[in-house]
């Protein structure tokens, strides 16, 4: 072998040895860890694991769903941040986390949107406004006027202080100028015999635990509080329709720490877009109340900054507090 051969042979061994590191690193080449900021059993983690049904199949690797609970979302989360921005730690945020939470609490160990990188905007759970059989009104509209004709004589039932159950009520009197009092129980499931025997005037309540007593015909629904109306809840009307622009969701999405690289952010958002458009997946997050919603990062970000602004508004102005 002549030495430019030898020189030429051992040059395309060189460069096919540094080729095989970055052949190995191709995303993913092992499974994905999913941190759920919450326990088991809850929506959250019910919500990832429908989304994990589908979602390893376009991924082409395994997903494992990770309960971290603790301090309300903030422990699951800031783990979340802290890890390597390399794509095999996920977090599927809610409201809590991202929205509200940082609008009560200036000490989080993250930043809500420094700390992390949005990937995608995976579903919105809207709630429906309940009232007992024996409320004056059958609409949104006449709801308002009976509040209207007794200020500060009606009241309104929320899971405590500082829940997205509280905050969509004092957007909801904000947006309409009423003056109803709040008694927060420890969960709505307490507050609907209150409700059903007219102790209580109305509560927001989620769909899927709210809609069952209103088919038993122990309550009636006025409306949902989604931006229109919901296929979850066809013969609803949306609030919105009497009281324009009234939209309060809890939403999930799917964020990586910050820094993660452009290209594993497209890989996820679109192995997510194509699992929510899955018949299977878009059905199990019906049952659990849940509208899929899917898009770009951009339009996440966008959404974000809409509600961070909003509930920020709605805490500082109406004085608000978790305590």
């Amino acid at each position: 072998m002549t030495l430019s051969r030898w020189v030429r042979l051992c040059t395309a061994l060189a460069l096919a040895a540094c080729a095989l590191p970055s052949l190995a690193q191709i995303y993913p080449n092992k499974p994905i860890r999913l941190i759920v900021p919450f326990p088991a059993g809850g929506a959250t983690d019910i919500f990832a694991r429908a989304l994990s049904i589908k979602l390893p199949e376009k991924l082409g690797t395994s997903l494992v769903v990770e309960n971290r609970p603790g301090a309300g979302g903030t422990l699951g989360t800031d783990l979340a941040a802290k890890a390597p921005a390399d794509g095999y730690v996920l977090l599927l945020a809610t409201t809590s986390t991202h929205t509200i939470g940082p609008a009560f609490n200036a000490r989080l160990p993250y930043d809500a949107v420094r700390d992390f990188t949005p990937i995608v905007h995976v579903g919105n759970a809207p709630s429906i406004m309940l009232v007992p059989n024996s409320s004056p009104a059958h609409s949104v509209k006449e709801w308002i006027a009976y509040a209207r004709a007794n200020p500060g004589k009606l009241n309104y039932a929320s899971s405590g202080n500082g829940t997205i159950v509280q905050l969509t009520a004092e957007l909801f009197k904000a947006e309409t100028g009423l003056f109803v009092v709040h008694i927060p129980y420890k969960g709505t499931a307490l507050s609907i015999p209150d409700l059903v025997s007219g102790k209580l005037d109305v509560l927001f309540d989620s769909l899927p635990s709210g809609i069952p007593h209103v088919r038993d015909g122990r309550l009636r629904a006025l409306g949902v509080t989604s931006a229109k109306r919901t296929p979850l809840a066809p013969d609803l009307p949306a609030i919105s329709e009497t009281v324009p622009g009234y939209e309060s969701n809890t939403w999930f999405g799917l964020y990586g720490p910050k820094g993660l690289p452009a290209e594993v952010v497209a890989k996820v958002n679109a192995a997510v877009n194509h699992t929510l458009a899955d018949p299977e997946v878009k059905d199990k997050l019906f049952r659990l109340g849940i509208e899929p919603v899917g898009g770009t990062p951009a339009e996440f970000s966008a959404m974000l900054a809409r509600e961070s602004t909003k509930w920020r508004k709605i805490i500082v102005d109406r004085k608000i507090t978790a305590e």
